[in-house]
């Protein structure tokens, strides 16, 4: 999916350059939040990834409750649990993922790629980042 066709589904806007976060993805990613997390306790954000982007592996941490709700929203995307196979994304799918599940998501090669990160209320809540994705487990997912 090229960029003009995927910001016409991008419903939410692209939001700006993730350069908090940025040394935790592979490529370049955009966050924009939905709402102020002082006035809810649930976090909403349109994370956004050009093509080819993913996150490092990572595990939403909590020792009761947390972990995180993908909802896709625009372009088509990947999903994958440490020691399962990848999962493809594409809009109206939603992941539910576990705390203390290792993971990672992002776009697939030739599309743009957006969904709504959901964080979960839990109890000692935290993101424990992990190693990136490599080049080489990335290229071997196919369509």
């Amino acid at each position: 999916m090229n960029k003009e066709q995927f910001e016409k589904e991008n419903i939410f806007g692209l939001g700006t350059t993730n350069s908090a976060f940025a040394k935790y993805f592979i490529g370049e990613s955009y966050l924009n939040p939905l709402n102020n997390p002082k006035e809810c306790p649930v976090f909403l954000a349109n994370v956004t990834f050009e093509p080819g982007c993913r996150n490092n592996w990572h595990i939403h941490k909590a020792s009761k409750g947390g972990g995180q709700i993908l909802i896709c929203i625009a372009g088509e995307g990947w999903y994958q649990e440490e020691n399962c196979p990848p999962q493809s994304l594409k809009p109206g799918d939603v992941v539910t993922i576990p705390a203390n599940v290792k993971h990672w998501h992002g776009a697939k090669e030739d599309s743009w790629f957006s969904h709504i990160a959901v964080e979960v209320p839990g109890e000692d809540t935290s993101n424990e980042w992990c190693e990136p994705v490599s080049d080489e487990e990335y290229d071997k997912l196919g369509d």
